[in-house]
């Protein structure tokens, strides 16, 4: 139960990274820099988000199943 806690505070935590990276591409876009890796960014904290989410989102699916075996 204790992991379930960490995987979704890290789980807040690179929303909050992620959202800084698309304000940063905004703000980038928006001033007109051409810089690729702007853009790119977003994707590092994007993949263990997607990790992390689609586990939390299986959790409560997985929790019923091994009530029903028991």
């Amino acid at each position: 139960m204790r992991s379930n806690m960490w995987i979704r505070q890290i789980h807040r935590w690179l929303s909050l990274a992620f959202t800084l990276a698309v304000i940063a591409n905004i703000v980038a876009l928006t001033m007109q820099v051409q810089a690729t890796w702007i853009g790119l960014l977003a994707f590092v904290p994007l993949i263990p988000l997607l990790a992390t989410g689609l586990y939390l989102f299986a959790l409560p699916y997985l929790g019923r199943r091994s009530e029903a075996q028991s």
